[in-house]
């Protein structure tokens, strides 16, 4: 829910945790003094937080914050909110990386280090603020890149002797060494579910630039009780202006302030510079109750350079910032709307092209072995089985592309798995699933890898109804390298606009590298200079879900986690973008007079208000 873009928020599974969480607290991340593994400019950093099991000690990742250009000390937006138990030691573990390409696979960028802590330590430290050394520690060669990767700790501090030590040129430092230092802070948050609106422009402000006028953002800060400031918000950046209008954005008001309305608010106003070094232009203090206020003489605030006002006698300041537009209302969440009434339309599409292999041999993907399901048919189950209760009727289309049918051999990228062109429903997933394994009897693999068929079939239905009581998930499960990357772009960008999502997961050992360009998370897909309106696509590959021990429960509910975790937001984003409202739940079923049990009906049903 633009939780948005400055939040990572995922649910951490662990099938034998029933304690009921303390609170919600957030993490904000910053680093100081990393390593610079660029040759002409600074490193790029990004940080990414994992979570230990309590029972088999195994580091699952939980996010990312974004990506921060050109710099060696990031104060990074995006937050980490995880549940906090009092009771529990609840490890964490932050590894920094140099982003060298868009590839979401970390052992494609440059590792500058990581840092071990517990919840608890960072909520007990002195406001909840703790630092500690970042350190290469050990280190192994990724195979496949040559770069160095982290070592995994088994939470005691010890590194496994499994892993290969490499030299301190491989890495950009020896083990042990201090790359560096991590700042986090936590807050816990309140239940505040209020979203303010607004917009701001500035006028007069200082030039900055030697050829040309400034290139001007700003930094939105909230105070914190020990009178340091957390980042919480960061403008698009507006070119070569002095007088810049920036774009309208919308931030939970527990980001702004935490529902304290009288906290401070400081707004440092920049010069963006490629190189990362941005010049300070000024700053700004107000709060959520004075914003609140609008448009109005109150909200026109000077920007004020302190060291520029001590030495200049006359300095008056340096431009102005005025609050264009001002509006709050509380935000809907996806168990609003589906209490209201949503339903979610599931329909699934299979990969039948040559490069599965043949189904009769074991070496297949699309394999039926007697003792265990295959690849398509673990991630086909996982995802089902936790999205079909939101659909009442329980009927799935289910569809297949790349494949030769029968009778005349014609290729289909859209063909019904049960065969029936008119419906290719099929009854709960079971049925998906002897409707796949029939297909497979029938038709004959072969190829290309088309996506956009089957994208434009689901956003066909989805088009249909688009009054809030619909919305369609598409999962695509595929073993290769896509095919037809334009008009499945067009077709995604197209349907950005209807009330649909799309999960692709990558099955196999294929490089799945332009899946990332689909799975718009860093940059929004476009297609023929149009813009996708939302990201509507997850992707993931599922040899990241292969659990080494067999445990596939455990390794599938963590797919399914994963690639779901994004729905909801997704959802709302799109009742928001159209202006709908969830609609109220329904009316429970009307109670019966009390009667004495003498007199109740035999096999009367009893009434109970949920």
């Amino acid at each position: 829910m633009e939780q948005p873009e400055d939040m990572a928020s995922l649910s951490e599974f662990d099938s034998l945790a029933g304690s009921i969480p303390a609170t919600k607290v957030e993490i904000t991340v910053s680093c100081r003094n990393l390593l610079d593994k660029d040759m002409f400019s600074k490193s790029d950093p990004l940080c990414v937080m994992y979570t230990q099991g309590m029972e088999n000690k195994q580091w699952r990742e939980f996010g990312r914050t974004e990506v921060i250009d050109n710099t060696l000390n990031p104060d990074f937006v995006r937050k980490f909110i995880v549940d906090y138990f009092f009771e529990e030691k609840q490890n964490l573990r932050f590894d920094l990386y140099d982003v060298d390409s868009k590839s979401p696979d970390l052992s494609k960028h440059d590792f500058l280090g990581q840092a071990f802590c517990t919840l608890g330590e960072i909520v007990g430290s002195s406001g909840s603020r703790l630092e500690k050394p970042l350190t290469i520690g050990a280190f192994s060669l990724n195979s496949r890149t040559g770069k160095p990767m982290p070592a995994v700790s088994n939470g005691s501090g010890l590194w496994m002797e499994s892993l290969r030590s490499t030299g301190p040129e491989a890495s950009g430092g020896v083990p042990g060494k201090k790359c560096g230092s991590i700042i986090l802070s936590a807050e816990e948050l309140s239940n505040c579910r209020d979203v303010a609106t607004m917009q701001f422009c500035a006028n007069k402000l200082d030039k900055k630039d030697f050829f040309g006028k400034s290139d001007p953002f700003l930094v939105f800060y909230r105070s914190n009780e020990d009178g340091t400031f957390t980042i919480c918000h960061k403008t698009e950046v507006m070119k070569n202006t002095l007088n810049p209008v920036w774009q309208t954005f919308s931030i939970p008001v527990r980001a702004l302030c935490n529902g304290d309305y009288d906290r401070t608010i400081k707004v440092e106003v920049y010069d963006w510079d490629r190189d990362g070094s941005h010049d300070f232009i000024g700053e700004f203090t107000t709060s959520y109750r004075e914003l609140a206020r609008g448009q109005s003489q109150f909200n026109i605030y000077e920007v004020i350079n302190p060291k520029k006002k001590m030495k200049k006698k006359k300095y008056v300041n340096s431009g102005t910032v005025t609050l264009l537009s001002f509006a709050v209302e509380s935000e809907s969440t996806f168990l609003d709307y589906i209490k209201g009434g949503t339903q979610i339309n599931f329909t699934v599409a299979i990969d039948f092209t040559a490069s599965n292999g043949n189904p009769s041999q074991s070496t297949s993907l699309h394999y039926m072995s007697p003792y265990q399901l295959n690849a398509y048919a673990l991630a086909l189950t996982a995802v089902g089985e936790i999205i079909q209760h939101y659909d009442s009727d329980k009927m799935f289309p289910a569809l297949g592309f790349g494949a030769k049918l029968p009778p005349d051999g014609r290729v289909s990228h859209e063909f019904p798995l049960n065969g029936n062109q008119e419906n290719p429903s099929c009854c709960g997933i079971d049925g998906i699933l002897e409707a796949y394994h029939s297909s497979l009897r029938t038709v004959q693999l072969y190829g290309p890898t088309n996506f956009a068929p089957v994208v434009t079939h689901v956003a066909r239905n989805a088009a249909t109804v688009q009054d809030g009581s619909q919305y369609s998930v598409l999962l695509i499960i595929t073993d290769g390298v896509i095919s037809d990357m334009a008009q499945t772009k067009e077709a995604i960008v197209n349907a950005a606009k209807l009330p649909m999502s799309i999960i692709i997961v990558g099955v196999g050992q294929a490089e799945f590298d332009a899946m990332v360009e689909l799975d718009g998370d860093d940059v929004r897909i476009s297609s023929r200079g149009k813009l996708a309106e939302r990201d509507i696509v997850q992707f993931v590959p599922f040899r990241d879900y292969v659990d080494r021990t067999g445990n596939h429960v455990l390794s599938m509910a963590r797919l399914a986690r994963d690639v779901l975790a994004e729905i909801p937001d997704q959802l709302v984003s799109y009742m928001k973008a159209q202006g709908i409202r969830p609609r109220p739940p329904p009316a429970a079923p009307a109670q019966s007079p009390p009667q004495s049990p003498a007199h109740s009906p035999p096999g009367s049903p009893l009434h109970t208000n949920i």
